[in-house]
């Protein structure tokens, strides 16, 4: 299925959550007609305590809220937090649940990562940011650095939609199909050409599953490094992509476009900048500029493409957000949100980040970085094949003190 872009929208861009979750708490407490929510991570603290306020206000009030939580990433939230809101009329549901065994949580796998706010059909956010105090600079060193941002047009029905048809089914997810059945994902199309669409207030919401979008989010990243003609700028916290997506970071880079990327520098996984780690020789002697941000952890998942295309949304560029989980971003095509994402970036590189230069090396160590190279490329190009592989099951909702959908 090919992305519906539509015209007329208007984009805000939210910047950690000292700008998100105000903007989210306001939509919610101005709710008239319903609250659809999905979110990867939930914590019962500060940020989500108020988020359950807010919520419960609007139950109370005769609003329609539905929401969604991950299991893996919500797993510790307790009766007296939950059940407030399920005696006021919340439609409270659990994707995958956690499955525990000696304390040992077991289905790490094919997570609902998305992070989506839908009100009254007439606003929505879609980013990166969960509801969890280590969003906000006041909970120390390990805050996060994330990105969302708030539609309100066309693009608004598009997540609306898609939010509702959970409602009522185990997920949208259906069976995964077996492996001698499974097909090619459906062309996405060009990206939108630029004498057809204009430059203001264009935007269409993208996802990806395990069944007919597993490559969709992935494949409107590779359409965009493919028509860039200036500069590339992508932030991505978790970055370990398949080969073909390196490819074309690379065939840019050589073609003459600027491409910026930002990483983690100060992880809240070590592994994460270990694995992104093995890929800097071959990036950065393509011509490419990577940069890690130090002061804090990054955990955003935008990209900016000649200041005018832009993607906002949930996934990273590694193997669990390409390969496994459910995602969800938005693209945008519009000059003034492109040009404020990319200052944004621009000033992290400035004043936040460090580069990473190629070393100086004799010429056996770089036959060796050659070789490395090609080998890890390999193991790139099929590791979507072996992700698809891991056993795979219908993804199942439990809803908590469920009540029929209105």
């Amino acid at each position: 299925m090919k992305p519906q872009w539509t015209a007329g929208n208007r984009f805000e861009l939210l910047e950690n959550g000292e700008a998100f979750y105000p903007r989210v708490m306001q939509a919610i407490d101005e709710a008239r007609q319903e609250v659809l929510l999905e979110t990867f991570i939930l914590f019962d603290d500060p940020v989500g305590r108020k988020l359950q306020q807010a919520l419960l206000a609007a139950a109370q009030r005769g609003v329609r809220v539905h929401v969604l939580v991950d299991g893996w990433g919500s797993p510790d939230l307790g009766r007296d937090f939950v059940q407030p809101l399920i005696d006021a009329g919340v439609h409270w549901r659990v994707f995958e649940p956690a499955v525990r065994w000696f304390g040992w949580r077991l289905n790490p796998l094919r997570r609902m990562h998305r992070k989506l706010v839908v009100v009254d059909g007439t606003q929505a956010f879609v980013g990166g940011i969960n509801f969890s105090f280590d969003h906000l600079v006041a909970s120390g060193p390990q805050a996060k650095q994330d990105y969302a941002v708030a539609l309100q047009g066309p693009v608004v029905a598009q997540v609306q939609a898609f939010c509702r048809q959970h409602l009522t089914t185990k997920g949208g997810a259906g069976r995964p199909r077996p492996w001698w059945r499974r097909r090619p994902g459906s062309g996405a199309g060009p990206a939108l050409r630029r004498e057809r669409a204009g430059e203001h207030g264009w935007a269409a919401f993208v996802v990806r599953d395990n069944l007919r979008h597993r490559h969709d989010i992935e494949r409107q990243y590779r359409l965009a490094l493919r028509s860039a003609q200036q500069h590339v700028l992508i932030a991505n916290a978790y970055f370990f992509p398949g080969w073909r997506l390196l490819r074309d970071l690379r065939r840019a880079a050589r073609r003459g476009v600027r491409v910026d990327l930002i990483l983690q520098g100060q992880p809240d996984m070590p592994i994460v900048q270990q694995a992104a780690s093995l890929l800097y020789d071959t990036l950065v002697h393509a011509g490419v500029n990577v940069f890690e941000y130090c002061e804090r952890p990054l955990h955003g998942k935008v990209a900016v493409v000649d200041g005018l295309w832009a993607t906002v949304g949930s996934s990273n560029l590694d193997p669990t957000s390409l390969g496994l989980n459910l995602e969800a971003n938005v693209l945008i095509r519009d000059r003034h949100l492109a040009r404020t994402l990319q200052d944004r970036l621009q000033a992290l590189i400035d004043h936040r980040c460090q580069a990473v230069r190629a070393p100086a090396r004799p010429a056996a160590a770089q036959w060796l970085d050659r070789l490395r190279g090609a080998l890890l490329h390999h193991v790139l190009r099929h590791w979507p094949q072996w992700a698809r592989a891991v056993p795979a099951r219908p993804p199942t909702i439990r809803p908590l003190g469920h009540r029929p959908c209105a």
